[in-house]
């Protein structure tokens, strides 16, 4: 294989799993631990990796059709457009907390020049922004699940219940009538605790979303301050959210352009705030 096809793979290895450790690496590739430190030194300086320590996260768009997760390797522009407009609610010096998933990812990659304090259980979010100069990351610990590469469980409910934070992003797997679903009850347990530890709790979802329900319920419309989903979701769920009283916020998506996106502004406040999780 030569040097530039090795350097192919690598990137859509990398491009699918968001980051992945030297160990990981070689073994995917099957080369010296010092090719592959070579052919992560020049990916660097093409902007199609970040070097960490002991790894590398993936941050280019040039593979676009791809994820790190295969699973959720649709919606990509999407996805990016609305990791903007998320971005765009965030101020200077804020404490957020960013969940671990594809859509929120991309929310990570719009902060990496921003003063903030992150708390996330995402490990492919953690090595996103741990070389971020103006990042202070608070990462929360638990038992790894492998499929994502978040902190779940009791640990990781232990920590989170002594935080606080203004905003809150959440992924879910579905968002249905009654409510929002993921796909993990132990993923749900740690994600029901983020809701309580923040002023604000904002989804974002991608149109595909919307219209399906996972294994186990997370919560009600209730919990839910804002909503960012993409332009195309169909209208019935505008109303559906502006019937619940959350906000919705569409995000503009502008394909063929490196995956750049600009934000339509939103829709709905919500009349009265209430949420059963808040303490």
């Amino acid at each position: 294989m030569t040097g530039e096809a090795r350097r192919q793979q690598l990137s859509e290895f990398l491009a699918r799993r968001g980051y992945a450790d030297l160990a990981v690496l070689v073994s995917e590739l099957g080369v010296s631990e010092s090719t592959i430190r070579r052919d992560l030194s020049q990916m660097e300086e093409e902007g199609i990796v970040r070097r960490t320590h002991g790894g590398a996260v993936f941050i280019s768009d040039r593979f676009s059709a791809l994820n790190y997760d295969a699973r959720e390797a649709t919606a990509v522009a999407e996805k990016q457009a609305i990791g903007q407009a998320a971005a765009g609610l965030i101020q200077e010096g804020e404490t957020i907390l960013l969940d671990g998933g594809t859509t929120t990812f991309q929310v990570a990659r719009q902060l990496l020049n921003r003063s903030l304090q992150v708390v996330t259980n995402s490990l492919p979010i953690a090595h996103l922004l741990n070389s971020a100069p103006h990042i202070e990351l608070i990462f929360v610990g638990g038992f790894i699940y492998p499929r994502t590469g978040v902190a779940l469980g009791p640990l990781a409910v232990q920590a989170l219940g002594s935080l606080h934070v203004s905003k809150a992003f959440m992924g879910v797997a579905g968002i249905a009538e009654d409510g929002l679903y993921n796909a993990n009850v132990l993923m749900v347990e740690t994600e029901l605790q983020m809701m309580r530890c923040a002023e604000e709790v904002i989804v974002v979802a991608d149109q595909s979303k919307f219209g399906r329900r996972g294994l186990a319920r997370l919560s009600g419309w209730e919990a839910v301050h804002r909503v960012i989903a993409d332009e195309g979701l169909e209208a019935r769920w505008h109303q559906v959210v502006r019937d619940a009283g959350a906000e919705l916020i569409l995000a503009e998506v502008k394909k063929g352009n490196g995956g750049t996106a600009s934000v339509e502004a939103g829709a709905w406040r919500r009349a009265e705030l209430r949420s059963d999780l808040r303490r």
